[in-house]
C-alpha cells in the first residue's frame, strides 16, 4: 500500500512540474497539459486501487469471512438418502467446522428439486435472505440454478484450498456436465458408474453386447433404476455411449429429434434387452437404493451404482456377499464430480464460504476417503508428501477396483442439456413401447 502511495506522489509531482514548465507558454498549451496531469493522476489513483483489490483477493479476503463466520449456523441443504454421508457430515465435518472455525453445520435433507422449487418461490416473492445456504448440487440442476439466477458467486476464488489442491485445468473444474462453472460452485467429490454383481455367477459382461447375453442367460435377474432415478440415467447415457460413441454428444444440438435420431441403436438395445430383465422389463425400480437391496436379497445378481467403493462399503456392514466384485465395460464408465454452491441470497453467506473451504482440506478430504470411499476431488501432485503417503495408504476394501483404473476408464458426462431428452426419450421408446 505505501509503495502505491509513493507511486501516485511521484507521478502527480511529475505531472505538474510537467505543468509549470508549459505554463511560460500560457493559455491553451497550460490547459492542455493540466487536463493531461490530471489523467494521468486519476489513472495512477485507479491502478492503485486494482493493486490493492488485487492483493485482498487471497488471504485477506478469507480471514475477513472467517471473522464474520465465527458463531453462525450455516444450512446444507442436500439429497438425505445416504446413511454413511449423513453420519459423516452430521459428525466429523461439524465438529471440525466447529472446532476450527466456531460454525455450526445444520444439515437439511431435501431433494433438488425441492431445493430448486424454493429457491423459484424466494426469487418470485422478491425475498433478499434465504435460509438455504450450501447446496449439494450438479449437472442439469447447477445449469437451472445458475442460468435462474438462484446462485451466488463467483465465489472459488476466495477459498485458499480451491487455489492451492484443485487442479485448475481438470475439464471438471471449469464445467459440470460441460456447463461452464465459472466460479459459481466447488467440488465436493467425485463419483464414477461402476457395475457389481455376485462372482459366483460366472465372467461379468465387458460391453453391451455380452450384457445382453448375461441378460438371457439369467432372465428377470438383472435391472436397473427407471429414469430420471439419477443412477438408473447415468447407466442409460453409458449403454449409449457404448453403442453409438462418445465425442458426438458433446457437439449435438439440443434438439430433441436430433438426439433421438443419433441415440436410436441404443434405444433398440435397451428394447431389445427389456424381456429379459426383472419383471420382464415393463416395471423397473424406482430408485438405485431399491435396486440395491434386491440385490442384497438374492432377487437381482447385479447392479450398478455412482459410488466407486460401494463393493466395500456392503461388504463391511453385511449388505453385500463377499462374492460381490466391481466391474466396468472395456470402452469405460461415465464419471462426474458433485459440488456445492451458495444460494443467491444465503443468510449465511461466509459460513458457507469457509465451510466449502474446509470441505477441500487435505485432512478433510482424507477423512471422506477412509470414511465413505469417495474419490478425492484433490490434485494429488499439489499435496505434501507425507499427505501423498496418508492417501495411499487408505484400505479401500474388499471387491473394488484400484482408483487409477477407475480414473483410466472414466468417461465425460454428456452437457448438461442432453440428460432430460434423453430420459424423455426413453420413457417414450422404451418404457412405452
Amino acid at each position: 500500500m505505501k509503495k502505491n502511495v509513493r507511486m501516485i506522489s511521484r507521478l502527480t509531482a511529475m505531472a505538474m512540474a510537467g505543468v509549470l514548465a508549459l505554463s511560460a507558454c500560457g493559455g491553451k498549451k497550460a490547459e492542455t497539459s493540466a487536463t493531461t496531469a490530471k489523467a494521468e493522476e486519476t489513472k495512477a489513483v485507479e491502478e492503485s486501487k486494482a493493486e490493492e483489490k488485487k492483493e485482498e483477493t487471497g488471504s485477506e479476503t478469507f480471514d475477513k469471512l472467517v471473522e464474520e463466520a465465527k458463531g453462525q449456523t450455516v444450512n446444507f441443504y442436500g439429497w438425505g438418502g445416504d446413511d454413511r454421508l449423513n453420519q459423516w457430515l452430521d459428525g466429523f465435518y461439524a465438529e471440525y467446522l466447529k472446532k476450527n472455525y466456531d460454525i455450526t453445520l445444520n444439515r437439511v435433507p431435501m431433494g433438488i428439486e425441492d431445493i430448486l422449487t424454493q429457491l423459484s418461490a424466494e426469487k418470485k416473492a422478491g425475498s433478499t435472505e434465504s435460509d438455504i445456504d450450501m447446496i449439494w448440487i450438479n449437472g442439469e440442476n447447477f445449469k437451472t440454478a445458475k442460468e435462474n439466477d438462484y446462485l451466488y458467486g463467483p465465489f472459488t476464488a476466495d477459498l485458499p484450498n480451491f487455489k492451492e489442491y484443485i487442479n485448475q485445468d481438470d475439464p471438471e473444474t471449469k464445467a459440470d456436465f460441460s456447463y461452464p462453472i465459472e466460479g459459481y460452485e466447488a467440488p465436493y467429490g467425485k463419483a464414477q458408474l461402476v457395475l457389481y454383481g455376485d462372482s459366483k455367477v460366472g465372467e461379468f459382461p465387458k460391453n453391451t453386447a455380452e450384457l445382453l447375453e448375461f441378460a438371457k442367460a439369467n432372465p428377470g435377474k438383472i435391472t436397473y433404476p427407471a429414469l430420471p432415478d439419477f443412477t438408473g440415467s447415468a447407466f442409460v447415457r453409458n449403454v449409449i455411449y457404448d453403442i453409438v460413441g462418445v465425442e458426438q454428444f458433446q457437439t449435438v444440438k439440443e434438439d430433441k429429434e436430433a438426439v433421438r435420431e443419433l441415440v436410436k441403436p441404443a434405444m433398440e438395445y435397451l428394447k431389445e434387452l427389456a424381456p429379459y430383465l426383472w419383471k420382464e422389463g415393463k416395471t423397473y425400480p424406482e430408485s438405485a437404493p431399491t435396486m440395491m437391496n434386491m440385490y442384497s436379497d438374492g432377487e437381482l445378481i447385479m447392479g450398478m451404482s455412482y459410488s466407486a467403493y460401494i463393493v466395500a462399503n456392503g461388504i463391511k456392514d453385511g449388505s453385500f456377499s463377499p462374492d460381490t466384485k466391481t466391474f466396468l465395460f472395456d470402452k469405460g464408465t461415465i464419471g462426474n464430480t458433485n459440488y456445492i454452491a451458495i444460494s443467491k441470497n444465503a443468510k449465511h453467506r461466509a459460513a458457507a464460504e469457509v465451510a466449502i473451504n474446509a470441505m477441500m482440506a487435505p485432512e478433510v478430504q482424507l477423512n471422506r476417503y477412509e470414511t465413505l470411499k469417495t474419490i478425492p476431488v484433490l490434485d494429488n501432485v499439489k499435496l505434501s508428501k507425507e499427505m501423498q503417503e496418508e492417501f495411499s495408504k487408505v484400505d479401500l476394501g474388499e471387491g473394488v477396483l484400484p482408483q487409477s483404473e477407475l480414473l483410466n476408464k472414466r468417461l465425460p458426462e454428456m452437457p448438461a442439456g442432453l440428460v432430460p431428452i434423453i430420459e424423455e426419450i426413453w420413457q417414450e421408446e422404451v418404457v412405452g413401447q
